[in-house]
């Protein structure tokens, strides 16, 4: 009896769902309950967020942004671009019209997307930057712990010490539910970008911050330290690529320590 219990007991206790159907298949309608499940599931969200107020709102409709950006960048990748590339033919026999003279014959052929190119790029992790190493920054340095509570007996806040990047459209969450304060004062977006073969320098506007050396953690709450990669909007410069198109955005890494000059040093990766 004992040696019965103690086998029963080694075998794994949540599967008898699976067993059943195992044994006996599915209902007969299981796939059509399950169809029309899915498709009210549409309709339940809905009704959620509509409902939704205050917090739980908000935090409702941050899970759905993330959800459907994730969706486009996944749907982005797997798209293929049709870019130009010029023909190799022998000129043509015959006169061309003088408003045909300056124009390239030109074909359609399908390539990978650029998000994918980026996406390799990336993976292999390595950019030809001035500074190669830097010091890592400790957690006890780049936070400060704050207080709060009625009792100042709470200590779940931190404080960033170190230079950060903030948008046009950012906006601070309520004050109690906010677990890392960026001070206005270390908020920065321009930076005094170093082309390195013109030698001349442009204050130019920080886009994103794209690696941060000390972790994913500074990296996700945009924080500049030195040798962090930053992308900076070089439109202005009027830079363009081999196939005449405008370059909006360029990285950037920084030089120097923004926390402590006030400013944001950086050098651009040509």
């Amino acid at each position: 009896m004992v040696s019965l219990l103690s086998a029963m007991l080694e075998l794994p206790q949540g599967d008898y769902i699976e067993l059943h159907r195992k044994r006996h298949g599915y209902r007969h309608d299981h796939f059509e309950r399950k169809r029309k499940k899915e498709a009210r599931e549409v309709h339940k969200r809905s009704a959620i967020a509509q409902k939704a107020l205050g917090i739980k709102g908000k935090m409702f409709a941050k899970k759905r942004y993330a959800e459907k950006a994730l969706m486009k960048k996944t749907l982005a990748m797997h798209e293929e671009s049709t870019s130009r590339r010029k023909v190799d033919d022998d000129v043509q026999d015959g006169a061309v019209p003088a408003y045909l003279l300056d124009r390239e014959n030109t074909t359609r052929a399908k390539v990978l997307s650029n998000t994918i190119k980026q996406k390799r790029k990336e993976k292999a992790g390595k950019w030809d930057v001035p500074l190669p190493k830097v010091r890592p920054v400790a957690e006890d340095e780049m936070f400060k712990v704050m207080r709060s509570g009625k009792r100042r007996t709470k200590q779940w806040k931190r404080m960033v010490t170190k230079a950060t990047f903030v948008g046009p459209a950012f906006t601070r969450k309520p004050p109690k539910y906010e677990r890392f304060i960026r001070p206005s004062g270390l908020r920065f977006n321009k930076a005094h970008v170093t082309h390195p073969e013109l030698k001349a320098t442009f204050n130019l506007e920080i886009t994103g911050v794209k690696k941060n050396p000390n972790g994913p953690m500074y990296t996700s709450l945009v924080v500049m330290t030195k040798g962090t990669i930053i992308e900076v909007n070089v439109s202005e410069l009027g830079l363009v690529t081999p196939a005449g198109k405008v370059v909006w955005g360029k990285y950037a890494q920084v030089t120097n320590n923004p926390e402590n000059d006030g400013c944001v040093n950086a050098v651009l990766l040509v």
